[in-house]
């Protein structure tokens, strides 16, 4: 049993002839996708946060409108750069998402990907501090979000205040209990992933890695969750972590399926990104019998508890929805996910 899910990077484009032209379009069409998901039984909608892009930008709004209209998907990120985020803030943002959603969301968190703008963080107010590279601003960003998000007081209340408070020092509101076990980072490495379980995190793998042996990616990314999951048993969480991959997987059942992703046979690629050697994971497109023997060599999805599938939102939410049932009806079931 595997969970599926899907995530949208959110693009639209302002041009004529595009089916998705503002944000507004993206907004309310990914509302749409994730409850015309959850009735095809998927179980997670999630979305990618890029800033200073035409992508989702904002992703509180969008996951709390997603938690009032859908009652069982989960619903999440991946991943809010950390870089941008004030994380005292982003605790009452979360913790109103979730008590909307009644506890389904799922925060990939992380130090992010190259944006639109150089350093764009700078234009949010940020700064690494001396003896700080932005990575490392990510996890102390991430490190603050993550120790007052269980909810225990730290800050000294007023003794005259306008409104009575509880005895003791006062905690972030609203706050909601259990979302602690439900943030995710999201891992370009062997040594970030193992950081995450150090910290208590749910691990999210992408299509990108840093090179760090010349193997085939999903190979590579099968290291880097089993290394993941060693560190977690050592640092003795008492609680099972969750382990998540994406892919771009295309079952193609019809002719429209044929012109849209008949031809892209794709490969692992290798990129330099940010001034590291980086793999970049293939995608999968072929006829529903071929590809599930394609994905049974993949050794990170056979490791992963949870699949992310990327999916080409500015086709609308009719196409992706086929996209999304091909999946549930083709192929998880040979693969042994259903």
């Amino acid at each position: 049993m595997k969970k599926i899910g899907f995530l949208s990077f959110g693009h639209w484009n302002p041009e004529a002839g595009s089916p998705l032209r503002t944000a507004g379009d993206t907004l309310l069409q990914s509302i749409d996708l994730a409850v015309a998901a959850e009735e095809l039984g998927v179980d997670g909608a999630y979305y990618r946060v890029h800033h200073f892009a035409r992508q989702l930008a904002s992703p509180f709004p969008l996951l709390a409108a997603v938690g009032a209209k859908t009652s069982k998907i989960e619903i999440g990120t991946g991943v809010i750069d950390m870089r941008y985020e004030n994380p005292l803030y982003m605790i009452e943002d979360a913790g109103a998402a979730d008590l909307i959603s009644g506890g389904r969301l799922q925060l990939g968190i992380s130090r992010g990907s190259p944006e639109q703008v150089n350093d764009g963080w700078r234009y949010f107010g940020y700064q690494p501090v001396e003896g700080e590279d932005p990575s490392d601003m990510a996890r102390r960003h991430a490190e603050i979000f993550l120790k007052h998000l269980d909810g225990e007081g730290f800050a000294q209340p007023n003794p005259q205040p306008m409104f009575p408070n509880p005895p003791g020092l006062l905690r972030l509101e609203p706050h909601s209990e259990g979302l602690r076990r439900r943030i995710w980072w999201g891992s370009g490495s062997n040594g970030t992933a193992i950081w995450a379980a150090q910290m208590g995190m749910n691990l999210q793998s992408s299509t990108l890695k840093v090179d760090e042996s010349g193997e085939p990616f999903h190979i590579q990314q099968g290291k880097q969750i089993r290394a993941y999951r060693e560190a977690w048993k050592e640092a003795g969480h008492d609680f099972e972590p969750r382990v998540s991959v994406s892919r771009s997987i295309f079952a193609l059942t019809n002719d429209m399926d044929r012109a849209y992703f008949g031809r892209s046979k794709s490969d692992d690629q290798i990129g330099y990104i940010d001034n590291f050697r980086g793999i970049f994971g293939r995608g999968y497109a072929d006829e529903p019998d071929r590809l599930v023997e394609q994905l049974k060599g993949d050794e990170a999805i056979a490791e992963a508890d949870t699949l992310l599938l990327t999916v080409p939102n500015m086709l609308g939410v009719e196409y992706n929805n086929h996209v999304l049932e091909n999946i549930m009806t083709h192929v998880a079931p040979a693969m042994g996910w259903r």
